[in-house]
Order: C-alpha cells, then sequence, then structure tokens
C-alpha cells in the first residue's frame, strides 16, 4: 500500500514512556477503593472484583519476566486517534514480558470475541501501524457484551486460543462491560484475566486515576485548526456568524477545549445551560445580544460553538427526552407497528401534559428526530439534531422581530458546520502517541501482575513523560447505578465539565472579551517535529486542570 511521506516519517517515531516501565517494576498497592455512588448495590453485583486498591508501578533492579501467555485485544465504540499505538504498546509489553507470548485481536469489536473472527497479530503487522490515525488494524463495533450467554461463546475462543488475559479498549460503556466481563471470568474461575484501557474524544471518561481518555487531545487539535481556519474566513469575508457543533453527546469538554485553543466570540456549554436552567429560548437571546453587540460596532460575523449534545443539556428537553426513552422502552413492540406519519401523534398521546406542550413548542424537523431516530441502546441519537442550523434559524428569526423594533441594525448571514468524523481517525498527535503507547505497554504489566477488573492509569501526564506515573484503578471505583432503556445497570459514570473547575472558570473569564472582540486565535495543524512545546504540549484543559 502506499504511503504518504508523513506516514512513513511517523512509522520511526519511538514513543516516550514512563520511567517505571522501562525496566523491571514493583506494584505498590493503595487504598482500598469503592464506587463513586450506589456502594452497596454495587458490591453487590460486582463481588470478586469490588474494593481492590489502586495501584502503581516504581521501577526497581532486574528483569522482569513471566510465563508464556496468549493475550486477545478488543477495539470498542468508536473510533479515537491513538488506538493503534495502544495495541502496539501492549503488543511490545507482552514481548517484554516473555517473548513467545502472543497477541489475538478480535475482529470488528466485541462481537469478533462472542462470533470467534480473530487474527494474530506478527512483528509485521503491528509495524505497519505504529503511530498512526484509526482502528483499521483489527476494526471496531459496538456489540454489547452483558449476557452470559456472549460471556460463555467468548470463553470458547479464549480457551481455544489459550488466552489468559484481554485488553478491551473503549470508553465508559465499553469499560462497564470490561468490569462486567472480568466478574464473570473471576466468578467460574475461567482464568482471563480482563484489563480496560481509557479511550473517547468527548474527554467524558477520567477522574483522579485517569487524567485524560485517549483521542481527545488529537481530536480536539484538529479541531481547533479547522476552527482557525474558519475564523480567519470569517475574519477576511466579515460577512458571516458561522455556527460550528462539535462532537460530545454527554459532555462539553470537547466544546471548552477547542474553545480554549481558539477564542471564539460565543460557546455554549451544556453543563452551564443545566445548571443555569436555561431555556432554549434564552440560549437564542444570548446569541442574538452578542451578535447584536458586535453589529454596533460594525461587525457583522463571528463564530459560535455548539456541543453536540445542547439539546439534551436543557432541562425541559432533557425531561421531555427522559420519558420519551422511558415510553418508548416500555411500548417499542406497539410503537414499531405504527406507520412513520402518525408515530408523533403517537408519542403525543402517550407523553405528560407538559412534556407534549413543549414536543409541539419543537420545530417539526427537531421533533421527528427524537422521536423517530434512536440508537441502538433505545436513546435519542442527539448527533443528528442539527442544532446548529435550529439556533441559527431561530436566532435570525429574533433578530428580525428586534430589527422591527429597531433594537437590531445590522446584516445577519449564516454557515452551518458540524466536526465529528473529522477527527476521530487523524494521525495522532506525539502526546497522544506517547499517552497511548504508554496504556497499552502498562495494561502489559498489569497482566503480568495478575491483575483483572482494571483500567491502565497514566498519571501526571501534564508533564514530560519521564514523570508520568503508571499503576491502575479498579473499575468498579468509577461506577455507579444509572437508569438505561428503562432499567437500573451499573454503569462508570460520565465525567462532565466542572462549573467550579479551572478550565470552565478560565473561559468564564475572558468569554466578554472574545464576545464583542475579535479575538480569534489560529492553531494551524498539529505538528509532530520541532520544538517541544510546540509538539508534545498537553491541551489546555489538562493543563489548567493540572497547573
Amino acid at each position: 500500500m502506499e504511503k504518504s511521506a508523513l506516514q512513513i516519517a511517523r512509522a520511526a517515531y519511538q514513543p516516550k514512556l514512563p520511567v517505571a516501565l522501562r525496566g523491571n517494576l514493583t506494584v505498590v498497592e493503595g487504598e482500598p477503593t469503592q464506587s463513586v455512588a450506589d456502594q452497596e448495590e454495587v458490591e453487590r453485583l460486582f463481588p470478586n472484583t469490588y474494593g481492590m486498591p489502586y495501584i502503581k508501578f516504581e521501577p526497581t533492579e532486574g528483569e522482569m519476566t513471566t510465563a508464556q501467555i496468549n493475550v486477545g485485544v478488543i477495539l470498542s465504540g468508536g473510533q479515537a486517534p491513538g488506538g493503534h499505538n495502544v495495541i502496539s504498546g501492549l503488543y511490545d509489553g507482552i514481548k517484554k514480558l516473555n517473548k513467545k507470548n502472543k497477541l489475538y485481536g478480535f475482529l470488528l469489536g466485541p462481537g469478533g470475541l462472542v462470533d470467534h473472527k480473530y487474527m494474530e497479530l506478527t512483528d509485521e503487522i503491528i509495524d505497519e501501524y505504529r503511530n498512526t490515525g484509526g482502528f483499521d488494524i483489527i476494526g471496531s463495533g459496538r456489540t454489547k457484551l452483558e449476557k452470559k450467554e456472549q460471556f460463555d461463546k467468548g470463553l470458547e475462543i479464549l480457551q481455544a486460543l489459550d488466552i489468559k488475559a484481554l485488553v478491551i479498549i473503549g470508553g465508559d460503556d465499553s469499560n462497564t462491560n470490561a468490569c462486567v466481563l472480568a466478574e464473570y471470568y473471576k466468578a467460574i474461575g475461567a482464568g482471563v484475566q480482563v484489563i480496560g484501557c481509557p479511550k473517547t474524544i468527548d474527554g467524558d471518561l477520567k477522574n483522579e486515576a485517569i487524567e485524560a481518555s485517549f483521542g481527545f487531545d488529537t481530536a480536539t487539535k484538529v479541531y481547533s485548526e479547522v476552527i482557525g481556519n474558519i475564523m480567519r474566513d470569517c475574519n477576511s469575508a466579515k460577512k458571516y456568524w458561522h455556527f460550528i457543533k462539535l462532537m460530545g453527546r454527554s459532555a462539553s469538554h470537547v466544546t471548552l477545549e477547542c474553545a480554549l485553543q481558539t477564542h471564539p466570540n460565543v460557546t455554549l456549554i451544556g453543563e452551564e445551560v443545566e445548571a443555569k436552567n436555561q431555556t432554549l429560548d434564552d440560549i437564542v437571546t444570548y446569541i442574538a445580544e452578542v451578535v447584536t453587540d458586535r453589529a454596533n460596532l460594525g461587525m457583522n460575523y463571528g463564530v459560535v460553538l455548539v456541543p453536540e449534545g445542547l439539546i439534551e443539556f436543557i432541562p425541559a428537553i432533557k425531561k421531555l427526552i427522559s420519558e420519551l426513552n422511558d415510553m418508548l422502552a416500555a411500548n417499542q413492540k406497539d410503537f414499531d407497528l405504527v406507520s412513520d406519519e402518525h408515530k408523533i401523534d403517537y408519542v403525543l398521546a402517550h407523553l405528560s401534559d407538559e412534556n407534549a406542550a413543549i414536543f409541539r413548542s419543537l420545530p417539526l424537523s427537531v421533533s421527528r428526530q427524537l422521536a423517530l431516530e434512536r440508537d441502538p441502546h433505545g436513546n435519542v441519537q442527539v448527533s443528528l439534531i442539527e442544532t446548529e442550523q435550529l439556533l441559527a434559524e431561530m436566532v435570525e428569526k429574533k433578530l428580525s422581530e428586534w430589527k422591527k423594533d429597531g433594537i437590531f441594525t445590522g446584516k445577519f448571514a449564516t454557515q452551518h458546520h458540524f466536526f465529528g468524523y473529522e477527527g476521530r481517525c487523524a494521525a495522532p498527535s506525539n502526546w497522544d502517541a506517547d499517552y497511548c503507547y504508554s496504556l497499552g505497554f502498562n495494561a502489559a504489566m498489569l497482566m503480568g501482575a495478575g491483575k483483572t477488573g482494571y483500567m491502565s492509569s497514566i498519571k501526571n501526564t501534564f508533564r514530560p513523560a519521564d514523570e508520568w506515573v503508571a499503576g491502575g484503578i479498579p473499575i468498579t471505583s468509577m461506577m455507579n447505578m444509572e437508569k438505561r432503556s428503562g432499567e437500573m445497570k451499573p454503569v462508570i459514570r460520565k465525567a462532565l465539565v466542572e462549573l467550579s473547575g479551572k478550565p470552565y472558570k478560565f473561559f468564564v473569564r475572558h468569554r466578554t472579551e472574545w464576545a464583542r472582540n475579535t479575538s480569534f486565535v489560529y492553531p494551524g495543524p498539529i505538528q509532530y517535529f520541532g520544538p517541544s512545546e510546540v509538539c508534545d504540549r498537553p491541551t489546555l484543559t489538562l493543563t489548567l486542570e493540572q497547573e
């Protein structure tokens, strides 16, 4: 396969490792952990993997070797830059433990485990994918591992290949599945360790031990480059307001990080909208006021950043969506029999009066998407709702009304964008290349230490790699109980933007200035070669959180 000049150059890059992972190591155990909430119920569901301690690795003398084991790996969920480096780090790690160790990749996600579709990953294959973007080495999928039949079917192929450890690379749902699998295999004495690795460009899988999910650094830098390009165009033509929707269904981390990097005129943070109990009209009015203020200064242009999940953060609409999810989960068979043209009538007939009124107030395109477009878990697919276009249209309507009243005297023309898939498979930044390789290598060391039900953890990542701290955190310690498809289930709690956190507070201190002035910053493309301050810098979110 023909390669670009960058691919060839990146293949030679050797990711940096924490000191503890470069030679022999010893395991240092901390205090026992407990789940973030619902401790009694989570412990009841995970009696064999609950309460384990956080561990860290420290360097020691000698060489670390283990008996020969075979290892399996799964890429689960949406793509994120750096997944290939997690696998290459895992491969190098198990080969360090024992050169005879083998790595098997299950194809197209967790379904590959259940359906017994796999391939052995060799030196030749791994070397083709080092420091590259995407998940195409073995593919990814969204099959949920949650049924005993799936666990048993997976165990058949694990035993047939003599696999003693399995690494699941994924987000909060995927690592929840990893935890359930670890518990089941330990309960039945299957002799299979299960280790998770934190992946999601949304940035909502993090805590004290997981400072960042991999892919967030690269994706936000890719988005920020394109936002900067649009800002330069915006500042050149001086005639458009650009409404840009960014990935992040359940949290606004991506939008906040891109705002910190580029300084747009308006940035909507879903968590703030919810905390302030704002309505859709409140949001539209705020944007219209910024547009009017800039128009009065002779600037009929600007940039608005919108998080993908904004709709679900508006309290009234969040309440509506919650009732919709529960109602459809309870009546799915009947709902499936209703023709598409009558589905909205069916929904209205089964909603409370309060939520039915809100549903009727929404544009038809939005109400149809809320009623008809569901993901495999039965939830609203908010990424399909063109929130950026909806807001632009509503702002335009409000400005037309203000123009009649003499409040607005400027011009308002819009362009709409959604940046999503563009950032998921980019070649990883140096930071992500290093971090991901360390996560995979570290996962191998967790196996060597005999651990199961742990997530690979690399801390102190805002410092140079020499100072990174390697270890593991029990997945049960991140869990709580939440309603999914009408039932209470154990899941990893998503990390939302903290309104008391330093990144958000920094943004609040500057947003009025960014709104009124043209304070645009143009980050440019990711740099892989050059000064460390240009090539190796972490996200501003991580820098501000850890400063």
